[in-house]
């Protein structure tokens, strides 16, 4: 597995453990649907929650949260109206961002709650 794979792969871990520690309940990991992908399903407070990882070993060029552009965004939420309607959910959903910055053994980890909305298709 490449470095950065291992890298991502670590940070997908910690942040599971960092919402199971804040008391989510997570429902799927790398949830997958055809083209659609989503990190993290999780709820909390009658919420659903679907949350973007994005590990960087450094934010000396970007902050991770800024590679979830528009594109991202939608894809996101296409993904998780695809997961609502497969499991027939009914309840509020929110959109996270989790970022973790470092190494595999010392992240520092940022949970943006309610980090973007879903944007209008026209």
């Amino acid at each position: 597995m490449a470095l950065h794979n291992k890298l991502g792969k670590s940070g997908e871990e910690t942040a599971i453990r960092y919402l199971a520690l804040k008391g989510y309940l997570i429902r799927d990991i790398n949830w997958r649907k055809g083209h659609y992908e989503l990190d993290i399903v999780a709820v909390k407070d009658d919420t659903l929650v679907v949350a973007e990882v994005k590990t960087r070993r450094n934010a000396d060029f970007q902050k991770p949260e800024d590679a979830v552009d528009m594109k991202k965004i939608r894809r996101i939420v296409s993904a998780a109206n695809t997961y609502i309607r497969y499991y027939g959910l009914s309840m509020p959903v929110r959109f996270d961002i989790i970022t973790l910055v470092g190494e595999a053994d010392n992240f520092s980890i940022e949970h943006i709650e309610d980090a973007f909305y879903p944007p209008r298709f026209n």
